[in-house]
């Protein structure tokens, strides 16, 4: 069990604030009258966007909201960096949707196996999908899924996930000890947030609501150099001068790159950068707090490298090896691993300036590396699909198949667009499909259920596994006063088996 007895240094007030957060004391979800009711298919913040513009908008329409997890919020809560609380504001505005009387919570409820998205548009007046992308791009490099105890090249997406508390991610293996570097491929604000973590002192994240067994690892750490790794120059990166910002603030961390290369790229590009600003403004903050890697000295390094494309992931297979990189030998560790990348040189106009390689290689040492090159979709059963885009084909969040809307289908945020964009962006990206779901239903073109959506509901048995608002309420409850006794926002619950401990109240 999960209970209290677990919790020492819990002051009696915040123990009150537990118990209470595990009773059954009042319940937010009402039985409201309505004429139209939706399925959104996705807790993350396109489908609560959706959601709240309809219900802004209208005033008969009910909407049901499945999400596979426990808790809501998708990746606003197991995505956005714990030491950005302010971008989690947004939970305000969603937490209101679920107040909401015509809305219904459906965590813990997977759309594609129980029941189908067939199933829903069979009951529901529409259906919106709105479950972003839970798969992430590939490098298709040799190496890449591991030998024997190592694990490979672990995606991005799932080191986020780990530290941020995703019970699916909780059991991956993160090798911080064996070896002093980290190696990330690719040049995004995910790659950045990544290198972040790893190198910030324990202080800079004790006060966050990173998860316990994130933050006793990480302390554990003998991480001291992170390389970012991109396969185009400085001028093509994708990260944002924000993101780069905060890591030239970490204390004792020290920013490394090839800085002619910088220099030569941006004066070569003076009419180019005339019209790009904010890049221009981030070459500059790079240059001003960056060195060469003849100059570091630092116990901590961020080493941001151009140039390279990941070719292999080689392994060591139990015995000390001596390997050569850019004319030094280098001392791989017993039960080690290096990337080889090979050397790119940048043809074209830095607007589509792309990688040619060259035959020349150097090798990386290190304990892990991470791939951050994108997210991806995944297709559902009876829902058209772009596998080349990784999207549902759409026109103005209307589904189409073959040139023609689905009728009562529609998709909101990554898998509307594609894994771009942030908050605002995807919340302006919801909006825009609700407002043609709003058109649809006052039109006329959908708005006919063909049978009962809760019978649908207790015949497939979502009725007896279903996790309510109530429920949640409960879990963010115990969470928010766990984290208060250790001076944190909050502590997150790491398993499904101690979040349903809380709601049934067995932690007691």
């Amino acid at each position: 069990m999960f209970g209290l007895r677990a919790c020492r240094g819990v002051t009696p007030a915040v123990r009150r604030q537990l118990f209470y957060a595990g009773q059954r004391v009042f319940s937010t979800e009402q039985s409201a009258q309505v004429e139209h009711r939706v399925a959104v298919v996705g807790g993350g913040a396109a489908g609560f966007y959706t959601a709240a513009r309809v219900l802004a908008k209208t005033s008969n329409v009910g909407i049901d909201i499945f999400e596979q997890q426990i808790p809501p919020h998708g990746l606003v809560r197991y995505g956005v960096a714990p030491d950005h609380p302010e971008v989690k504001n947004c939970t305000s505005k969603f937490a209101s949707v679920s107040l909401d009387p015509r809305v219904r919570y459906f965590g813990n409820t997977k759309v594609g196996t129980r029941v189908g998205v067939s199933d829903l548009r069979s009951a529901y007046d529409a259906v919106v999908l709105a479950y972003g992308a839970s798969e992430d791009k590939r490098l298709h490099i040799r190496g890449e899924d591991g030998h024997k105890d190592r694990v490979g090249v672990v995606s991005a997406r799932m080191f986020v996930a780990w530290y941020n508390g995703l019970p699916e991610a909780q059991n991956l293996h993160m090798d911080l000890e064996s070896h002093d570097t980290v190696v990330i491929v690719g040049h995004g604000n995910v790659a950045l947030d990544c290198a972040r973590i790893l190198l910030a002192p324990r202080e800079h994240l004790a006060r966050t609501d990173i998860t316990h067994h994130a933050l006793s690892a990480l302390a554990r750490s003998n991480i001291r150099r992170v390389e970012m790794v991109g396969r185009r120059g400085p001028l093509q990166v994708s990260f944002t001068t924000k993101e780069l910002r905060e890591m030239t603030k970490l204390d004792n961390v020290q920013i490394v790159c090839d800085r002619s290369l910088v220099e030569s790229e941006c004066a070569s590009a003076e009419e180019f950068l005339a019209h790009k600003r904010p890049l221009r403004r981030m070459m500059d903050l790079l240059l001003k707090h960056s060195v060469c890697p003849r100059d570091a000295r630092m116990e901590k390094q961020f080493h941001l490298r151009f140039l390279m494309s990941p070719t292999e992931v080689q392994y060591d297979n139990g015995q000390h090896v001596r390997l050569q990189t850019n004319g030094q030998l280098v001392r791989l560790q017993t039960n080690g691993q290096l990337v080889r990348f090979q050397i790119n040189e940048l043809e074209g106009p830095p607007e589509t300036a792309r990688a040619v390689p060259t035959n020349t290689y150097v090798d990386v040492p290190c304990a892990m590396a991470l791939r951050s090159v994108g997210y991806a979709s995944t297709p559902l059963d009876g829902v058209p699909f772009d596998s080349a885009m990784r999207i549902v084909p759409n026109i103005a969040g209307r589904v189409v198949s073959d040139g023609d809307a689905v009728r009562g289908l529609y998709v909101a945020g990554w898998l509307k667009r594609g894994p771009v964009g942030v908050i605002a962006t995807t919340m302006q990206d919801a909006y825009r499909t609700a407002d043609a779901l709003i058109a649809d239903l006052q039109s006329g073109a959908i708005g006919t259920r063909n049978s009962s959506i809760d019978n649908m509901l207790e015949q497939l048995g979502i009725d007896k596994t279903r996790v309510t608002n109530d429920d949640w309420l409960r879990v963010d409850a115990y969470e928010v006063a766990m984290g208060s006794a250790k001076g944190k926002p909050r502590e997150k619950l790491t398993s499904v088996r101690q979040m349903l401990d809380v709601i049934s109240g067995s932690n007691q």
